[in-house]
């Protein structure tokens, strides 16, 4: 009998539902989409600041994937393989609204509860402690949209949501040695943004 989504056991490999998927099961698909679409959005969310942006551009990462499935190689994860197509989704949709009208803050959505990386985090905080919290997010992603997209895209991906400097390197193509150099100049000029930045416009 057919392995289906529904009846799925948590040994099975990813690479079972993308062989399904490139044989035409919208169902496999349907799952991997499911896996993953909370962190490819939170990936989103964290490099544009916006909630409709993110939303979009998921669609449009899922679309690219699927089209791509019959390509994929194999020679990666899928994991990784769809962070790759979340990633430079993102950096392209980042410099081409920066040529269309520059970096405005004053339109970035800086909800913390529509944040899924950071909803854990503040469901632990007390509520006298969550204004400060959400005062912290503020700051921070009026930082990270001050960033150069090579070194937020490593900071949203370790910092934020926990890749290892080996899996990062796989998605961006580059040693785990300029991952943390990266790494390393992007939480200097945070801290010094964080440090000078206002919380408000």
């Amino acid at each position: 009998m057919k392995e289906t989504p529904d009846t799925i056991e948590e040994e099975i490999p990813d690479s079972h539902w993308v062989q399904e998927a490139r044989q035409g099961d919208l169902q496999a698909f349907d799952y991997l989409m499911s896996k993953y679409q909370g962190r490819i959005y939170a990936l989103l969310y964290n490099m544009t600041s916006n909630k409709e942006d993110a939303e979009d551009l998921l669609q449009d990462v899922f679309l690219k994937a699927y089209k791509a499935l019959p390509k994929f190689k194999a020679q990666s994860s899928f994991y990784t393989w769809i962070y790759r197509i979340g990633v430079n989704t993102a950096i392209t949709y980042v410099k081409k609204r920066k040529k269309k009208q520059g970096l405005s803050l004053d339109h970035l959505d800086l909800g913390l509860e529509r944040d899924p990386a950071l909803v854990q985090m503040a469901s632990q905080e007390s509520p006298d402690r969550n204004l400060g919290l959400k005062e912290l997010q503020i700051k921070l992603n009026k930082a990270l949209q001050t960033l150069s997209e090579k070194h937020r895209t490593v900071v949203v991906l370790h910092d934020i949501q926990g890749l290892p400097h080996h899996e990062i390197g796989k998605i961006l193509g580059v040693s785990s040695g300029t991952v943390r150099s990266r790494l390393f100049y992007a939480r200097q000029q945070l801290q010094s943004l964080l440090t000078d930045l206002p919380t408000s416009s």
